[in-house]
């Protein structure tokens, strides 16, 4: 009698839990596109204005990740081809919850300056746009279209721990895919990285 009030409790829990949906899916729309942000360089910038007629790459960093260390150059060269094929770049910076110490917008200047970043690193107050997304750590990658529309979210490729494992590079193959017209094929991969550092 306990093991059959045990199964219909946990039937009756799983029937009654919430769904739980992708906060943010592929298809969805550039959220909170006119949200103006203070970039690295001292200027006020939002993601309508870093959209071109050929997409928008959203980059959620930091500066001290182990993960972004390890992917550091592979992070760059991906904004640098992004660049080159006229795609707006940005890179997010969301970690509220370190802003006085590793993550202050004085440390995210020489973050960028000694990386050599030549696309905007600005500062999410308040974790709006990681909110906005749902974004939950770093790095974490969004790709949209012309249009303002999600086609690839997750990673940059299927090996952040080791880059000698590439087999795959999802992010420029989207990019690729996208600008040629062609259905992504991959349009969702595990990104693994620090968590956001939301303030409490």
């Amino acid at each position: 009698m306990k093991i059959i009030v045990l199964l219909i409790t946990l039937l009756f829990s799983v029937w009654s839990a919430p769904f739980q949906s992708d906060p943010f899916p592929i298809g969805s729309r550039l959220p909170n596109a006119a949200l103006k942000m203070k970039d690295i360089s001292g200027k006020l910038i939002s993601l309508s204005d870093l959209k071109t007629n050929n997409g928008l790459l959203v980059i959620f960093g930091s500066n001290n990740c182990p993960y972004m260390v390890k992917t550091r150059q592979r992070i760059k060269d991906i904004a640098a081809y992004g660049l080159k094929k006229n795609i707006g770049v940005v890179i997010l910076n969301s970690n509220e919850g370190t802003r006085i110490n590793d993550d202050s917008y004085q440390a995210m200047q020489q973050y960028g300056a000694a990386n050599g970043y030549k696309w905007p690193y600005a500062l999410d107050s308040n974790n709006e746009l990681a909110d906005a997304f749902g974004a939950s750590r770093t790095p974490e990658c969004y790709l949209f279209n012309g249009k303002g529309i999600l086609v690839y979210h997750g990673a940059i490729d299927d090996s952040p721990v080791d880059e000698t494992k590439i087999l795959r590079r999802h992010l420029s193959e989207a990019m690729n895919e996208m600008l040629s017209g062609k259905d992504i094929l991959i349009k969702e991969s595990r990104s693994i990285g620090c968590s956001i550092e939301r303030k409490n």
